[in-house]
Order: structure tokens, then C-alpha cells, then sequence
């Protein structure tokens, strides 16, 4: 599934094919893959929301698009330039369309636009702009981390105190956009365990970690995207976050940037985890004890319960399901 930078850089890549254009025909070849009548339209504008694109047109609609994990966007000028592609890599960026994985066809003045998606857990819905704040998928999400207040970043990290902080961070309740790739390398930035509980953080740790987060993506969006096995910009060439600015993520085996000590591959929370071992270190329980907030002694009993330099069993028993949130 493309994370947000890779979402933002397709954003950007369509505005200037797009914009402008009326959409005369929709044709829907599979109606798991769009929800709402069809509807012709000006395009005014396209935004986004976390992972979600939004197509604004001039009747007061809007269309919703969501690639999941195979989900591809391929606009074909009718002036017989360059295709532009988006999305999960295949055979499709140079196929004839429409194939056997195009679900939508979208007709535009300028060209044709297709959404194809392999698995069909992608999605195109039609949504009254005015009431575009109140879908389930965009109300429950949280603001991303350059909308989030550091305050209230923090007070959402203690709402889930016992938890791993990558666990929270990788719920979009908490905060928006960001994947396993941009919680990795946050972490990395901002020296923290991926196991720390989150509650134990401190308010300047927190505010570190928003603006890390918020760092990693920046960096992203500039280069455009990471592009692990199945992503590609909006122009069909790949973006290159990982070569040139990640730190951690798929780099295992692999000196750190900082000390030099070879990078780890863990679990957290179920997702395949990057850490260097000697930057990012597990607090021992004494110094959880010294640091637990008021209002967080079961943070500091389940502390004082872990022999001294084994602070790292609790959180893998909360990964394992056996501890309480």
C-alpha cells in the first residue's frame, strides 16, 4: 500500500494533467470498485486526506480514490504524449488499455484516465463535497503530523500508555499518514525504542517525534516517494527515498549512519521493524519508574514487576497480546 508521500507525489503528478478537463463518460467495468453514480463533470481540483485522493468537480461532487495495495492510476493523452502512471508497478504502465485488471475508465477531454487495481481493494466514491468531512474513512482520521499540535500529539500518546509507541503511531486515529517506513525512520531520528511504551515518553519526546515524523515524510515527498517493489510516481518513474535519505528501513545488516553498529530487523506490533541497537535502547525499569507521569502508576507497577535491564519483556508481552492497553 503507497504511505503518504508516495499519495502526495501522485497528487501532484496528476494536478497538471487533469485539471480543467471535463469528464464526459464513466464507464465502471467492476462495481466493487465504484461506489455512487457516475457523474460529468469540470475537475477543479484534486486534494488529499491521509491516503485518499479527492477529485473536486464543478457540480458540488466529488470523487473519493483510494488505492489500497494494487490500485493503479494511468492517464493516456489523446495528443499520443508520454502515458503517466501511478501506483502498484506492472505490465499494466506499458499495456494496452483497457485489460482484464481495469475496473473504472474515466473519459476525459484531454485523455482517458484508468483506475485498474489487481485485487480490487481499491476504490472510487462519489461524495457531495459539502459532505465530504463526515465519510467514516476521512472523519476518523486524525490530523497529519505538520496539522498535529504537540500538545495534543502528546495527550493522544497517553490515551495509550501501555502500548508500543510504533503501534500508536501507525494508528491513524492518532495521527494521519504515517506507514511502517516513516514510523521507522521517526523513530530512528528521535532515538526511541519502537517497544517504548508510549506513555513513557516525556512531552519533549513527544514534540521530538511529531517533528521527525513530520521530517521523514518532507524529505520523501522532495524525492519523490520510496518506492519499495510496487510504487511509481505519477510519471512512471520510480521515487528515491530509500537510496538517498532512509536510515534505518530495509537497511538490516547495515552499518548506522550515527554509531556505525549494525541495523536490526525486529517485530513490533506485527510489522517488520527497523532500529539500530545502541542509538535506539529500551529504558531500564528504574528510570520508567522515575519518569512515570502522575495518573500512570500501573505504568510503574508493570515497571517495578520486570527485573532491572529487562524492561523490554513488557512490551513484547504486549505484542504478544498479554499485557493491558
Amino acid at each position: 500500500m503507497p504511505e503518504l508521500p508516495e499519495v502526495e507525489t501522485i497528487r501532484r503528478g496528476l494536478d497538471k494533467f487533469v485539471i480543467h478537463q471535463k469528464i464526459q463518460n464513466t464507464t465502471i467495468l467492476c462495481d466493487k470498485s465504484f461506489h455512487g453514480t457516475p457523474t460529468s463533470a469540470i475537475i477543479t481540483g484534486i486534494r488529499r486526506f491521509g491516503k485518499a485522493l479527492i477529485i473536486d468537480l464543478d457540480n458540488q461532487k466529488s470523487l473519493m480514490i483510494h488505492l489500497r495495495m494494487t490500485g493503479q492510476l494511468i492517464f493516456d493523452p489523446k495528443d499520443k504524449a508520454a502515458r503517466f502512471a501511478a501506483g502498484h508497478p506492472s505490465e499494466n504502465f506499458v499495456d494496452t488499455l483497457p485489460n482484464k485488471q481495469t475496473r473504472v475508465i474515466i473519459e476525459l477531454e484531454n485523455g482517458t484516465l484508468y483506475f485498474n487495481d489487481q485485487r480490487k481493494f481499491g476504490f472510487i466514491k462519489v461524495l457531495d463535497t459539502k459532505d465530504l468531512r463526515d465519510d467514516p474513512f476521512i472523519k476518523k482520521l486524525a490530523p497529519e503530523p505538520w496539522q498535529m499540535d504537540e500538545t495534543v500529539f502528546y495527550e493522544k500518546l497517553q490515551k495509550h500508555k501501555n502500548s508500543p509507541i510504533k503501534a500508536v503511531i501507525l494508528d491513524q486515529t492518532v495521527i494521519a499518514g504515517l506507514g511502517n517506513i516513516y514510523a521507522d525512520e521517526a523513530l530512528f531520528m528521535s532515538k526511541i525504542h519502537p517497544k517504548t511504551k508510549a506513555g513513557t515518553l516525556t512531552k519533549k519526546e513527544s514534540a521530538n517525534l511529531l517533528k521527525m515524523a513530520a521530517h521523514a515524510m518532507d524529505l520523501s515527498i522532495e524525492s519523490g516517494g520510496s518506492t519499495l517493489r510496487d510504487y511509481k510516481k505519477a510519471d512512471g518513474t520510480r521515487g528515491d527515498y530509500l537510496d538517498k535519505f532512509a536510515q534505518v528501513f530495509n537497511k538490516q545488516g547495515k552499518p548506522c549512519p550515527i554509531c556505525k553498529t549494525p541495523i536490526q530487523k525486529i517485530r513490533v506490533a506485527g510489522r517488520g521493524t527497523h532500529i539500530c541497537p545502541h542509538c535506539q535502547t529500551l529504558r531500564p525499569a528504574s528510570e520508567i519508574v522515575s519518569m512515570c507521569p502522575a495518573g500512570h502508576e500501573d505504568l510503574a507497577r508493570a515497571a517495578r514487576s520486570v527485573p532491572e535491564g529487562h524492561a523490554e519483556t513488557t512490551s513484547d508481552a504486549k505484542e504478544k497480546g498479554t499485557t493491558n492497553d
